[in-house]
């Protein structure tokens, strides 16, 4: 037999491959489908490529390639026998068998057992060969097996990208022993019981001591009495006070020396009195206990309290929370309610499959089909069977079971490269949203683009106060970001009241009162967004000086969708992202035509197309007289990030000087594109300073005595709108040509970010157009006003672009069809869920519970979405 295995492989052996350094090993998931080793049909793993199909697509992948030998995997759930023993990890028949993939967490670990099996698989014929099969198999084969076998899974492998800390659960979570003391923990008024320490405060989860922690390098901490109480006691875990809210708590374990999970905390922090859903942090960063504010809003908004009925079916499977993704689930569950992404992904996914690279993981096509498939075809959200309800009831163990599908592989490709979206930390719905759009806008060049429902052309209209002579611009975007403006609150009286009973409190050391939340009318919001804004440092081309100027915005076209941000977030003295506690009288039906942009009116003169000269401040000046060099204007708390990603200093520093203080992501996007570059080896450094050596000390070129003698350059000349050197390089250091690079900066008042939108938008013919100084793609204005919305593409119109954007204007007139809500003290923090109406009644999404609305919170979202009416 095992002369006949070796020969029945021999023809295969070139392809058969072992798992290198490096190399990811699909095993827990299909890459077209969320088939996995617990489906029907088990899962197929490639010996060449490592790829994971589910049985519907291994045909098609051995089709492609030709790769013909496969491992198949498959795992049993089963109920434990009545009477058997329990145990928090579950029993498998084979351990080699799936050492590294994970338990489903739908099945509790003590009722359940699993049962693993792995063999393979020959095509086309379908010759089976069982595993383990050592004595039998080639030695290469049982090698290669075995390091399938043994390998991480391509998930862990990620998410070790994503620079942040695995955090794991304490071996001492699940059987740790609580003394029953009598030990209540009060709200606030905490200090370390042996010292007058009130920072840095640890409470000890066994006995329910508060203590100090030790001193730490940026002067925080205590005492280390935290520490000394575990040397006396060996009491292992304790959670920091001032980190306990409804989403957990920093939790340390003094024996495993590191920062640990614990599952249960919940239940522990109550067996001292502190109930997790009623903490929340104040301003100053500490927790209190304030129940009525935050408690409310999860309650009122996940709809808590209330027998929500669950719904199965096609467009009602839910999305697995990875920690901290709820900001993905929501924003591709309103998605892929959109016909035109359903149309785009679902409607051609044979066609998008068919036509994937070899390795679809990495497509982004693909994995946009997939997950619009997983989420509608109603494969994943199929209810219980009657047989299985009819037995849980006469348990009394009833739960509605709804698995949901795991977006792992999703996450992994559209937050690749990016800081904050790879890493498993709370994100901003909004920023994502916009993220993926420009995601889908780069893949949908040659093809039909989704994305197109939401962009919409916005004029703004500049006014010189002194001349009263105007400018029209536009701009395209993709939503609508409308002020809370807090004064115009309808409880405004009572919102004061509160605010002078806060500031009493917390002068006399007493309980603060209960939060008063802030109810503002939707029309004020909306007046609030028209108003006339003032233009700061605003250069009238009519005086040819700075002057006072007004900026006003209006629809120049209405979108298909129309999404509308409440700007609930502010920035805190800290920097640290803040909520606005208010509620707004959101509309069912929007009629914003009143809106609608007129251009320019009869009677109005136009500001005179010049630029502003390039003025050189004194200092400089005198500096480049003498030659001296001062340090460059840095953002140093952007250099601090990149720094503590491990890379050298001055290479921060450039890159943040040479990004124009623009933020740590582009500074980080410029590392990475010049990281590379061997030291000395560029030529031509002086005429990029980008170029410098990598490492070597930030100098910033002076400027030279005759060009700061000579004639400023006059409007229209060569010169006017030369993009800067540096910002050119960095574009070009990604691929693009020097040509196309000029264009897009241009186009976008020389911003880096939305340059590189430009260039995605716009693609290059291959030809360099004549004249490379020609004007004809920049905006009308190139210094006008920063727009409202920070996410603003460059000024194009289709009138005076062929390439420019599509733009299907229509009435200004919407119905709501979906929202997304947040929960939580700031964007860093919280819990994300969306409600959507379907079939004419709402239905809320809360990760991959999916279940009738009863009272959708309509005026406590965050990011809502209108579709257009042809008739109000």
């Amino acid at each position: 037999m095992a002369t006949d295995l070796g020969e029945l492989l021999v023809p295969y052996m070139p392809t058969i491959r072992v798992p290198r350094t490096g190399d990811r090993v699909f095993k827990s998931e299909c890459a077209y489908s969320y088939d996995s080793p617990e489906s029907e049909g088990g899962l197929y793993v490639c010996l060449n490529t490592f790829l994971g199909f589910g049985r519907e697509h291994v045909e098609r992948h051995y089709r492609k390639t030709g790769q013909s030998v496969y491992m198949h995997l498959k795992r049993t759930v089963k109920e434990k026998p009545t009477g058997a023993a329990g145990g928090a990890v579950p029993r498998r028949r084979n351990g080699k068998v799936f050492l590294d993939l994970e338990l489903n967490r739908d099945f509790n670990g003590e009722d359940y057992e699993y049962e693993d099996e792995a063999k393979l698989v020959i095509f086309p014929d379908h010759y089976e060969i069982p595993l383990p099969n050592i004595e039998e198999l080639p030695a290469l084969v049982t090698i290669a097996c075995d390091a399938v076998l043994n390998a991480a899974s391509a998930y862990k492998k990620q998410e070790l990208d994503s620079w942040e800390e695995e955090i794991q659960v304490s071996k001492h979570a699940r059987s740790l022993r609580q003394q029953d003391n009598d030990v209540r923990i009060p709200p606030s008024g905490w200090k370390c019981s042996k010292c007058e320490m009130r920072e840095n405060l640890w409470m000890n989860l066994t006995d329910g001591s508060v203590l100090c922690g030790k001193w730490f390098f940026d002067g925080s901490g205590g005492n280390g009495h935290a520490l000394d109480h575990y040397r006396e006691t060996n009491f292992p875990l304790a959670v920091k006070l001032d980190t306990i809210t409804p989403d957990g708590a920093d939790v340390y374990s003094f024996e495993e020396e590191e920062a640990v999970l614990d599952p249960q905390i919940s239940d522990h922090l109550a067996h001292f009195g502190i109930d997790m859903l009623k903490m929340t942090r104040t301003e100053n960063g500490h927790t209190d206990n304030l129940v009525q504010r935050r408690v409310s809003e999860w309650e009122v908004i996940q709809e808590a309290g209330l027998k929500l009925k669950a719904v199965y079916g096609s467009g009602y499977t839910g999305i697995k929370n990875l920690g901290n993704s709820g900001y993905l689930s929501s924003t591709m569950q309103v998605l892929f309610s959109i016909p035109e992404f359903q149309r785009a992904y679902v409607g051609n996914l044979q066609r998008i499959f068919d036509y994937a690279p070899l390795d679809p993981t990495q497509d982004f096509g693909t994995q946009m089909a997939k997950l619009g498939h997983g989420l509608l075809s109603g494969l994943y959200a199929k209810p219980p069977m009657k047989s299985e309800l009819i037995e849980q009831v006469m348990k009394e163990e009833y739960k509605k079971q709804q698995n949901g599908i795991s977006p792992r592989m999703f996450k992994a490709l559209v937050s690749r490269g990016h800081p904050e979206f790879s890493s498993n930390r709370q994100q901003d719905a909004q920023e994502f949203f916009l993220h993926l759009i420009n995601l889908v806008e780069r893949n949908s060049v040659a093809s039909e683009n989704p994305s197109d429902v939401f962009r919409y052309l916005v004029e703004e209209r500049v006014q010189c106060c002194q001349t009263q002579k105007v400018r029209y611009s536009q701009r395209v975007d993709y939503l609508m970001q409308l002020p809370a403006p807090l004064e115009a609150a309808s409880n405004r009286e009572e919102l004061l009241a509160y605010e002078v009973k806060r500031r009493e409190a917390e002068e006399g050391v007493r309980v603060a009162p209960d939060p008063v939340r802030a109810r503002i009318p939707f029309s004020a919001c909306l007046q609030a967004l028209t108003e006339p804004q003032n233009v700061p440092d605003f250069w009238s081309s009519a005086l040819q000086a700075k002057s006072a100027g007004v900026k006003t915005c209006r629809f120049a076209s209405f979108p298909e969708y129309l999404v509308v941000q409440i700007k609930k977030f502010t920035f805190g003295v800290d920097w640290v992202p803040k909520k606005l506690d208010v509620s707004i009288d959101m509309p069912d039906f929007l009629d914003l035509n009143r809106l609608r942009a007129t251009g320019l009116q009869s009677g109005e003169e136009e500001l005179p197309e010049l630029t502003p000269p390039i003025v050189i401040p004194e200092d400089s000046r005198d500096n480049s007289m003498s030659n001296s060099t001062d340090s460059p204007e840095i953002d140093e708390s952007s250099v601090m990030q990149l720094a503590e990603m491990g890379f050298p200093l001055e290479a921060c520093r450039k890159a943040v000087y040479y990004t124009g203080n623009m933020g740590a992501e582009m500074a980080f996007n410029w590392v990475i594109a010049h990281m590379e570059e061997p030291e000395g080896s560029d030529a031509n450094a002086s005429q990029d300073a980008s170029q410098e050596d990598f490492a070597e000390p930030l100098a910033v070129p002076s400027f030279s005595e005759p060009d700061l003698l000579g004639p400023a350059p006059t409007a229209g000349s060569p010169l006017d709108n030369q993009p800067p050197e540096e910002s050119i390089a960095i574009l070009t250091s990604m691929g693009f040509p020097r040509h196309h690079t000029i264009r897009a900066l241009r186009a976008t008042n020389n911003n880096l970010e939305r340059a590189l939108d430009w260039i995605f938008t716009h693609p290059d013919s291959g030809e360099e157009p004549e004249g490379v100084s020609d004007m004809a793609d920049t905006e009308p204005d190139d210094h006008a006003p920063s727009s409202v919305n920070g996410n603003s593409d460059p000024t194009l119109s289709p009138d005076t672009d062929a390439s420019g954007p599509r733009i299907k204007d229509g009435p200004g007139r919407y119905e709501l069809f979906a929202f997304i809500s947040h929960m939580g003290e700031s964007t860093m923090s919280g819990h994300y869920v969306c409600h959507i109406k379907k079939e004419g009644r709402w239905v809320i999404y809360n990760d991959h519970k999916v279940s009738l609305s009863e009272r959708p919170p309509k005026e406590l979202g965050y990011i809502y979405f209108y579709h257009r009416l042809s008739s109000f």
